[in-house]
């Protein structure tokens, strides 16, 4: 019979696999990349094939995460791979759209960034945490495993500045609320920014990191039922809307492997 921390490092990296394999598929039928990848520079060369080749390593690395075969070498290749994201391709919003005005409350200029951090802190867990040590990157999957106390911080970065956001952009997330919940659309909209923070701080604190990171996980993937499948049923940009899905489910899994590695009993999986 598996620990709890056992078991919640195993439905985070089902969920983190899962997800991960999803969006190289949907990259693959619709030949360009969604949501958390940003514009691909100009200068880039056969720009046209990039969705495809990423979409075939997401494919891959998803399938060995879910797998648990090769999960701590594909945990490692998708560290990479974000990590290269955020340092070469984030930038550029920054860059080419400079922010006069309110600079700190431009949303997807910090949001997105901080998803890829979150799920770079998820991607090191998962390689800190699988069993085995590949012989030909053993170095850099040892050396990426080591980083997991990354995850902890990126994912409370993450809940804080969402929580926030929810305030300071009620009136544009109160739209994503579903009507039919009681006791209304801005009741929920403060209500999860409320608990965005307070799971963001908690992480954080040992005595409740555990059950704030728990709690957070059940909260995005309550999410990823109640709200990104109906508007990826829904449309009408159902591509980017399907990506939210995953992009959510990711997430959540981040959340449960956090909730795994705080736990008493929570050593490395053999």
């Amino acid at each position: 019979m598996q620990s709890p921390a056992t078991a919640t490092l195993s439905l985070g990296r089902c969920f983190l696999g899962a997800a991960t394999m999803a969006s190289g598929v949907l990259q693959l039928v619709t030949g360009e990349f969604v949501r958390l990848v940003p514009w691909w520079p100009a200068w880039l060369p056969v720009k046209a094939a990039w969705p495809y080749l990423v979409g075939v390593c997401l494919v891959v690395i998803g399938f060995a995460v879910l797998s648990g075969r090769r999960a701590r070498t594909a945990a490692t290749l998708l560290g990479a791979m974000i990590l290269t994201m955020v340092l070469l391709l984030w930038p550029h919003p920054f860059i080419w759209n400079p922010v006069v005005d309110r600079p700190f409350f431009r949303g997807f200029m910090w949001t997105n960034p901080l998803k890829a951090l979150a799920l770079l802190g998820g991607a090191a867990i998962l390689a800190g945490r699988s069993p085995g040590e590949p012989r030909p990157l053993a170095a850099l999957v040892h050396g990426f495993s080591r980083r997991e106390a990354l995850g902890p911080v990126f994912l409370a970065l993450f809940l804080v500045v969402c929580g926030v956001q929810h305030f300071v952009y009620s009136r544009f997330v109160v739209m994503m609320v579903p009507s039919w919940i009681p006791p209304g659309q801005m009741f929920w909209t403060h209500f999860t920014g409320v608990a965005l923070i307070a799971g963001g701080a908690g992480v954080l604190a040992p005595r409740v990191s555990r059950l704030a990171a728990s709690l957070s996980g059940v909260m995005i993937f309550l999410w990823v039922l109640l709200l990104h499948i109906p508007r990826a049923l829904a449309g009408p940009n159902h591509s980017n809307e399907t990506a939210g899905v995953f992009e959510a489910l990711a997430l959540s899994g981040v959340a449960f492997l956090v909730a795994g590695t705080r736990a008493p009993d929570s050593g490395p999986q053999r």
